[in-house]
């Protein structure tokens, strides 16, 4: 055990986090489409905290009786947890809803498909995990999925690239993730639930400085009726559901193979957002989705034994 982590997957634990982790992606497919629809409907980072406001209501009801029993061992950990909750949580979902109001919900859907990239590289670099020669090749391919849709299909103009603001605090917050997903390797050895709960709870308050900053600077867009149906929808999905299953998914396989399954989220993003927000799916979306989505296949075949 590393931690509550197993280091010996069975086939029986790899078939349940496969499930885990489709839905997680599911729902984080889901944020990219509701972050596009909480613009110009509550201030991003009113939403951050309200987001985490309620996940800390929900959990204070499901989750109170593990928060007790667990809490001695929680305790020992509580600096630990602190980053943890910041880094993964608050900083992470700043950036994201920050990055909506300069970039598609496509192009953020698939941006997400560095988070694999960096959590392989941090798997290696931190705890060892050897990455075989495909799973390498395979982070090459994702990483030309990345540039892509960053380049727009014009991959001429690779050597002068630019990305776009939203771009960047895209791909700085799935390095951000990817820090949030090694650090679950060494997570406190208690239920995921507990565990979430003072992640979530730590969340919260992170968020309140940069509600002040952003108050400061300009007048805070208070919810609409749209605004609170994305608050308690991002409450729900990206942060109740997804994250509990990444947790347990990430405690079945570990996160060198759990993050690679985010790059499901461009798929599921990029249809939604087709659907949903009428954004156009032009070739190279397509281009750029059937490379991060060949990162899952060659991570898998290409996983040292």
């Amino acid at each position: 055990m590393m931690n509550g982590v197993s280091a010996n997957y069975t086939a029986s634990d790899s078939r349940r986090a496969y499930l885990l982790l489709i839905i997680t992606t599911l729902c984080w497919g889901c944020n990219a489409i509701l972050s596009k629809m909480a613009v110009g409907e509550i201030s991003p980072m009113l939403l951050v905290s309200l987001r985490w406001f309620g996940v800390v209501l929900l959990l204070a009801v499901f989750s109170r009786r593990q928060i007790v029993n667990n809490w001695p061992e929680l305790r020992k950990h509580l600096p630990y947890i602190a980053i943890m909750g910041s880094i993964g949580f608050t900083a992470f979902n700043a950036l994201f809803y920050v990055a909506a109001h300069s970039t598609s919900a496509i192009n953020i859907g698939i941006l997400q498909g560095a988070i694999p990239v960096f959590t392989i590289v941090g798997s290696f670099i931190f705890f060892r995990i050897r990455i075989t020669s495909i799973q390498a090749f395979g982070i090459g391919v994702t990483l030309l999925g990345v540039f892509t849709v960053a380049s727009a299909g014009d991959l001429s103009q690779l050597l002068n690239l630019t990305f776009n603001q939203g771009d960047v605090l895209m791909l700085l917050a799935g390095f951000l993730y990817a820090a949030y997903s090694l650090g679950l390797m060494r997570r406190p050895a208690v239920p995921a639930l507990a565990l979430f709960a003072f992640l979530a709870g730590i969340a919260f308050l992170a968020s309140l400085p940069l509600v002040i900053i952003e108050s400061l600077h300009q007048p805070l867009e208070w919810p609409s009726t749209t605004g609170w149906l994305v608050v308690i929808l991002v409450m729900l999905l990206p942060s109740f559901v997804a994250q509990i299953c990444f947790i347990q998914g990430v405690t079945l396989i570990g996160p060198g193979r759990a993050g690679v399954f985010i790059n499901l989220v461009p798929v599921f993003a990029s249809i939604m957002a087709v659907i949903f927000l009428n954004e156009s799916f032009e070739i190279f979306h397509g281009v750029s989705l059937a490379l991060v989505l060949g990162g899952i296949g060659l991570s898998e075949i290409g996983k040292a034994k």
